[in-house]
């Protein structure tokens, strides 16, 4: 299962959903405003604090440019 913790607009955020869409990947999207989650909050459930945040099968792997990090070294496990 995959979790994103998004800013509706945050161009990370967007680059981070176009990526996931693009390889196909399903995930549910968690938008920090409208949920009203606190900084603080987002640091408890992902252990950061910036977004977008990203949860796979309950394991943080942080942001986007740790997405692409893991991608780029084929890490990336879906």
């Amino acid at each position: 299962m995959l979790k994103i913790y998004t800013l509706t607009n945050c161009p990370y955020c967007q680059a981070a959903k176009q990526f996931l869409n693009d390889r196909q990947q399903e995930f549910e999207e968690i938008n920090v405003e409208k949920q009203n989650i606190s900084r603080e909050k987002l640091i408890e459930l992902t252990g950061g604090r910036t977004v977008p945040q990203i949860i796979i099968d309950g394991k943080s792997i942080g942001g986007f440019d740790n997405l692409m990090a893991l991608d780029q070294a084929g890490k990336l496990l879906f």
